[in-house]
């Protein structure tokens, strides 16, 4: 497997410390949030990551030269450009998918010990276009899920916007971990163009083709992209 991490936001909700250094440089139990994805990601045996930068790229890419990139094949995909969101800047890393069986990608402010290869087992047995890792958790936001875990909608809990993609009789409601398996095939299926958000993506695709939910009970799971957290 190859995979990604989304490291190019601005950070927002770690203000005032990402006004100094990227999101991806912010220190938890004294590593850095690139460093707990790089870990994670080696872990499942992953050697080849692209990462995405916009936000003060030349710091991570400096970080990444010091510690000789951890060993690892690292690749750059720079947005310095212009801030494309999750779905674009996995649009614009397409090229490093290229005949890839499927593919990790996870956002960098998230600290797990998910199984990523036992994940990617159950989206090849899916046949799935995508495998998304959900949980239950407390959230303003949650993608709704059929009986046989295939999303099927969205809704947001603060404004009651309710999207249904696939009718069901009923639906699970699941927190997104920040954690995704995806099959190269989708690519070609990607009709957005520019800055756009995989759930969008992910919403629009899921009336066509198999995207599944895979239940992350992950002994350790922490969204570290907020200050309060």
């Amino acid at each position: 497997m190859r995979a990604m991490i989304l490291a190019a936001g601005l950070g927002t909700r770690l203000r005032p410390i990402t006004e100094k250094i990227p999101k991806a440089l912010v220190e938890v139990d004294g590593r850095t949030l690139l460093e707990h994805s790089i870990a994670h990601l080696r872990s499942a045996g992953i050697q080849d990551v692209i990462i995405n930068v916009h936000h003060f790229a030349g710091q991570v890419m400096d970080f990444l030269e010091v510690h000789n990139f951890f060993g690892m094949n690292i690749s750059i995909s720079d947005e310095t450009g212009g801030l494309l969101e999750t779905g674009g800047g996995l649009k614009k890393a397409a090229w490093f998918f290229s005949g890839c069986e499927s593919a990790v990608v996870r956002n960098v402010d998230i600290i797990s010990d998910l199984d990523l290869e036992e994940m990617n087992r159950f989206h090849l047995q899916n046949r799935a276009i995508a495998t998304l890792a959900v949980r239950k958790r407390a959230t303003r936001r949650y993608f709704l899920f059929d009986d046989g875990d295939v999303l099927s909608g969205w809704e947001n809990k603060t404004t009651c916007e309710r999207v249904v993609t696939r009718e069901a009789q009923s639906y699970t409601e699941l927190a997104f971990s920040g954690i995704q398996v995806i099959d190269p095939a989708i690519f070609p299926l990607i009709t957005e163009d520019g800055k756009f958000s995989l759930t969008e993506m992910y919403l629009r695709l899921s009336r066509s083709h198999v995207i599944m939910g895979y239940r992350d009970e992950s002994s350790v799971w922490r969204d570290a992209g907020k200050l309060d957290k």
